[in-house]
């Protein structure tokens, strides 16, 4: 029973110890399930044998975040849950300060796939200017996404010029991370395609807006009426002013 020659495992635990005990073998057979629960997507028996192991001095269950994390689902697909993950995600950044990088990044997919691309982007903006998240690719790749979803507003269609603004600043912004994301993955196929699609969508927006400004101007420029004859819309010289006077004594009398 002291020898891992007879016995063997299908997934390595964190800190395994050439010696097993009796102890540690039925931990390392506990910790084989809970991996073949997730793949089969059995939660409930994941969740009884992360509760068992969790229990266990031998297990650092903190270091297992990724693993815990999947286990905050009730059910496979579970959109509920995502706000439980983020706040335990947050929570995770601040006990293992050496994986932030990682944790980051799966907090931003979690706010993306729950639609928060506001609060994503602003995490991001706090995180990306300070090392070694800004040499991260694909952080940069997130925030230009997000960018990109911020910059289609639901009043977009109501034509307001300051929502004109906001999105080609936003959409400049998404170039300059998606060109930063290229420049740290060069061979970044995907990225390749947004900056494509970024400059596209800049082009349009740049048309658009001097399109409704060129008009802006024409509708606001003073124009006669259409019942204006040239001689009211000229001013009056001594002679016209005293032939209009006349027909007005003549039309009087």
């Amino acid at each position: 029973m002291d020898s891992s020659c007879n016995h063997q495992f299908l997934f390595s635990l964190l800190e395994d110890k050439p010696r097993l005990t009796s102890r540690r073998i039925h931990i390392r057979r506990l910790y084989d399930i809970l991996h073949l629960s997730l793949q089969q997507h059995d939660l409930v028996r994941a969740q009884r044998a992360w509760a068992i192991l969790a229990r266990c001095n031998e297990v650092h269950w903190k270091n297992l975040w990724t693993l815990s994390v999947g286990l905050l689902d009730r059910h496979v697909g579970d959109v509920d849950s995502v706000p439980t993950k983020i706040d335990y995600l947050k929570a995770m950044m601040l006990q293992h300060p050496d994986e932030r990088e990682q944790i980051l990044s799966e907090l931003i997919h979690l706010y993306i796939l729950s639609g928060r691309h506001r609060d994503a982007l602003d995490e991001l903006e706090f995180c990306l200017p300070s090392f070694p998240y800004y040499d991260n690719p694909t952080l940069h790749l997130y925030a230009g996404l997000c960018c990109m979803f911020n910059a289609r507003p639901s009043n977009c269609l109501a034509g307001d010029d300051d929502s004109s603004a906001a999105d080609r600043n936003l959409t400049d912004r998404a170039q300059i991370f998606f060109q930063r994301a290229k420049a740290l993955d060069p061979n970044n196929i995907v990225v390749d395609s947004l900056v494509n699609m970024v400059r596209t969508a800049t082009q349009i927006l740049h048309s658009e807006t001097y399109s409704s400004s060129k008009a802006q101007c024409l509708l606001q420029a003073p124009h006669a009426g259409p019942h204006e004859s040239d001689e009211e819309a000229m001013p009056d010289s001594p002679q016209t002013s005293r032939t209009k006077r006349l027909r007005v004594e003549q039309d009087i009398f």
